[in-house]
């Protein structure tokens, strides 16, 4: 009996071990789309457990395309490709622009490496929140755009070019008054995560 039970033991041990290495296993390969954001930009140096990352970022490139639909209407979903009320009304493509590229050199500004880069980002779709929507029932914040990294020294692209979606829950009612008041503005919030989104996304690189 002796035997039996050591081995059913140890085949125990083993399908708890495996089940474990799964798990860890989905979740390192999880798409980053899905990875909720940590608050805040983190040091570029943290991304891989204080290893400097390979690039450095000399230029920000960003394109909104004006075939974007923007609109004003303050329907609780408006249908169009830019809905931001995050500054105040005028030129949404540029305001749009703007945010990304600021967003990006701060989340780019303390990376080292040896190999400079351009980053070259085209805008698909910016779709905040409306005023009724923000102050109802809240929503998402879908930020969809184009991604290709080259070498600054030839422009040749390190990768194909990425589709990425990254999207982030849009306070709604009283936690957006509260945000607003204590300086979590929708700008804010969406400029932290787009700077979390880069950091992530150049980790993923491994320059030959």
């Amino acid at each position: 009996m002796q035997p039996i039970k050591l081995i059913a033991a140890l085949c125990l041990g083993a399908s708890v071990a495996a089940c474990g290495g799964a798990s860890d296993m989905a979740t390192r390969n999880a798409p980053f789309e899905v990875t909720p954001p940590a608050s805040g930009v983190v040091n570029a140096a943290q991304i891989q457990g204080q290893q400097a990352l390979p690039v450095t970022v000399e230029d920000i490139r960003v394109s909104v395309p004006k075939t974007l639909k923007s609109t004003e209407s303050n329907s609780y979903y408006p249908r169009a490709d830019i809905v931001w009320r995050g500054d105040p009304v005028g030129d949404r493509h540029a305001q749009v622009a703007a945010i990304f590229k600021n967003a990006f050199a701060q989340g780019t500004r303390d990376m080292t490496g040896a190999t400079g880069v351009i980053i070259d980002v085209e805008v698909i779709r910016f779709h905040s929140l409306s005023e009724r929507a923000r102050y109802k029932t809240g929503g998402v914040h879908n930020m969809v755009f184009n991604l290709t990294v080259r070498r600054a020294s030839t422009e040749a692209a390190l990768a194909p070019t990425r589709l990425i979606q990254s999207d982030l829950p849009a306070l709604g009612g009283l936690a957006a008054v509260e945000a607003d008041r204590v300086g979590q503005t929708q700008k804010v919030r969406v400029s932290d995560h787009l700077a979390h989104v880069i950091q992530q996304e150049l980790a993923r690189f491994v320059v030959r």
